[in-house]
Formats: structure tokens, C-alpha cells, sequence
């Protein structure tokens, strides 16, 4: 579970630790890696913390090889990781916006690749992507992405977008399935929640797990 936090990750581990898979939560914050192990053992699921900053490649790459060694092969990934910043484009210099990248894009691709040789060999492998509205090609979201000064969040979400659908192409005869899930909404108990939160990560959980069980939807949307 790349990008490890109170949403969607966690109720993403808890879901699939439930269905008996061992769990390894990647985040950068030792402490709420150690809170989600503690609350997820306590459910009876094999998990392990691995920190790692996701927006370093050779960091991700390092986080495969640990991963691997502690829990097995690699079956399924959930990239939960998102990349922000460069929030008014036309005042960021070329490392921001290059920055803004590293996380949905290089960072990805980057546990994909590492992860290859276990995926081609796994039953039901499959590479599952959060991402977010602000992705969309829409006028009107586009406007919305300057007003609130996400201009660097959308432009990651739209480039996480067309990887994804790069990957299942790419990756569909290897028996790779790759499916994306867009979240238009705001995850209750998460930092973004004012008291106005629309979305229970456990029903997002639940839509992920139907995504990879039938394995046929690439691009899909909850609201």
C-alpha cells in the first residue's frame, strides 16, 4: 500500500489483509506506519512497514527488494501516492514542475518495473491506481485546478492517468491487471476532512476489491 495514510490506503490494507493477503504499508512517517501495523494485526493480518520516501526511484526500487524478502513475491501493488506542489504553474520554476512528476509518474513506473519479474509469474497480479478529479480533461475542472491553486496536483493527476492506461495496455498479455480508481470526493478521517467528507474509505476499499476481482473495468469513478 504506497502512500499510506488514515483513507484510502488503509482501508484499501484492510480489505485485501482480509482476503488473506500479507499487507506492506510504505509511507515516509514512522508513526503512522507503526499505528497501521498495530490496528491491522490486530485484525488477524500479516503486515510489515517499510519507510520509504516515494518520491525517490531508487528508494522504491530498494522498497521492492525488502518488501520481497519480508512478505514474498509481489502480487498486487496499490499506489496510493500522489505528487502536489507547483500549485500556480506559470510562478514554478522547472524543478518544481519537474518534482510535481516524480511521485505519480517516474515513482510508479519505477515499483512497476521493479516489480515485473514477480507480477509476470503471479496468479491474479495487477497494479491498482488512486487518483483524483482534478485529472480530468474538463474545462471546468480545469478552472476549479487554478482557483484553488492545484494546478501541479492536476497536471500530476492527468499524467498518473494516462500511465495507467499505458501500463494495462502494455501489461494486459503478461496477465497484468492494471485499473485505476478516480475518487471525486473527499475521504472522511483524512487531513482534508472539515466535517464535510462525502466518501467512507471502506466503500472505496470494496470498489477496488470488485475492480480486481473482475478484472475488466481499466478506468473507473466513485462519487
Amino acid at each position: 500500500m504506497c502512500g499510506f495514510g488514515p483513507g484510502i490506503s488503509s482501508g484499501v490494507a484492510e480489505r485485501f489483509g482480509k482476503e488473506g493477503f500479507a499487507v506492506g504499508l510504505v509511507a515516509r512517517s514512522a508513526d503512522r506506519l507503526d499505528a497501521g501495523v498495530k490496528a491491522l494485526s490486530a485484525k488477524g493480518i500479516q503486515v510489515a512497514a517499510f519507510p520509504t520516501d516515494l518520491a525517490d526511484p531508487a528508494a522504491v526500487k530498494r522498497l521492492v527488494v525488502q518488501a520481497r524478502a519480508k512478505l514474498g513475491p509481489v502480487t498486487v501493488i496499490h499506489w496510493n501516492a500522489y505528487g502536489e506542489g507547483a500549485s500556480d504553474l506559470l510562478a514554478a520554476d522547472a524543478g518544481a514542475i519537474r518534482a510535481v512528476l516524480d511521485v505519480p509518474v517516474v515513482s510508479l513506473l519505477s515499483i512497476v518495473q521493479a516489480a515485473l519479474p514477480d507480477l509476470r509469474l503471479s496468479e491474479g497480479a495487477a497494479v491498482l491506481v488512486t487518483n483524483g478529479g482534478f485529472g480530468k480533461i474538463d474545462p471546468e475542472i480545469d478552472a476549479v485546478g487554478v482557483q484553488l491553486r492545484a494546478m501541479g496536483l492536476s497536471l500530476a493527476n492527468a499524467a498518473k492517468d494516462k500511465l495507467s492506461g499505458l501500463l494495462h495496455a502494455r501489461l494486459a498479455a503478461d496477465g497484468i491487471y492494471v485499473a485505476q480508481l478516480m475518487v471525486n470526493g473527499t475521504i472522511k478521517g483524512t487531513r482534508f476532512d472539515k466535517g464535510q467528507a462525502n466518501l467512507d474509505p471502506r466503500v472505496i476499499a470494496d470498489r477496488f476489491w470488485s475492480l480486481y476481482t473482475a478484472r475488466k473495468e481499466i478506468r473507473a469513478e466513485i462519487a
